[in-house]
């Protein structure tokens, strides 16, 4: 029995871990791969307080660090489902099940897929959602990146230093990414443009991408281009389909909670990009953990 279980070990999740376990409470962390989380996707984080410039992998592992001197114990797993009877969770992995007094969900979200025709068929042959993780296998080459957010327009930045030059398509004639990373893109002249325009198919031959179907929203005229790698930034899905029995996710699935991170389960706390919330950065993911570190040991000391 632990006293809580945080589902996810990113930024929120080691977090709440770090002060939970400073409180002297047994925590376990869940996860299915390294700690860090989306961090770990991302190539340079300049708007962390207290580092000008740092890789994700690297702030990860800071973060991940103190978990072990406080004895947070680590679990792998693929969580399928969270259960509630009475005072006590129940976490059930695809091999295991686990018991606590509280839960704390820090799944984060998963990237949105733009469900066009070519996309499953060529993901991981020319389709990439993640630049940090891919672009070195694009060097000289024309690439595409779909997304007008800071997601895209950073990739976008961030993959010049291997491509030939690379094409950001928006939906929309102007980008939504803050202005000094928009600035940046359009100083750099391996940059370009195609505005008011989706993607309705990606083509490729029988081993890869060889480029797109571009429909403009404006006009509905059609187009062909030429990629040999597309990169996609359309958004996130909340990773919440095992609380989905326990009536805390609004519509799209984001979790509600009040400002103590607390849902409307007793004993059931959600932080960082699962949440309903309007922004998902690093430091409000930390934050949050705090907020919810803090919210599980006067809990339990109310409760047990």
């Amino acid at each position: 029995m632990y006293d809580t279980l945080i589902i996810g070990s990113g930024p929120a999740g080691m977090t709440a871990a770090l002060y939970a376990a400073r409180s002297n409470l047994k925590v376990g962390i869940i996860e299915q791969g390294a700690p860090g989380g989306q961090m770990n996707n991302t190539f340079e984080i300049e708007n962390y307080p207290g580092y000008d410039n740092i890789s994700g992998p690297e702030l990860s592992m800071k973060m991940y660090e103190p978990l072990e001197k406080f004895k947070v114990e680590n679990i792998y797993g693929i969580v399928q489902k969270v259960e509630v009877d009475g005072d006590i969770k129940r976490v059930i992995t695809e091999d295991a099940s686990y018991e606590a007094k509280t839960i704390v969900l820090a799944t984060g979200a998963k990237y949105r897929l733009l469900g066009v025709p070519g996309e499953e068929e060529y993901t991981s042959r020319g389709v990439s959602y993640c630049a940090v993780c891919d672009g070195a296998f694009f060097r000289d080459q024309d690439l595409l990146v779909v997304g007008g957010g800071d997601s895209a327009v950073e990739e976008a930045i961030y993959l010049t230093q291997f491509a030939k030059s690379v094409t950001i398509i928006h939906r929309r004639d102007e980008l939504r990414a803050q202005k000094i990373i928009q600035d940046r893109a359009f100083a750099n002249d391996k940059i370009h443009f195609i505005w008011d325009s989706v993607v309705k198919e990606i083509k490729g031959d029988e081993t890869k991408v060889s480029g797109v179907l571009v429909e403009n929203v404006k006009t509905g005229e059609l187009s062909e281009h030429a990629f040999g790698g597309i990169f996609i930034y359309v958004g996130m899905n909340p990773a919440s389909h095992m609380v989905s029995d326990l009536g805390i996710t609004d519509e799209n699935g984001w979790v509600i909670t009040d400002t103590d991170m607390t849902t409307s389960v007793p004993g059931v706390f959600a932080i960082g990009d699962v949440r309903q919330k309007d922004l998902r950065q690093i430091a409000t993911a930390v934050g949050e953990g705090a907020i919810a570190g803090q919210g599980v040991y006067h809990y339990i000391t109310e409760h047990y």
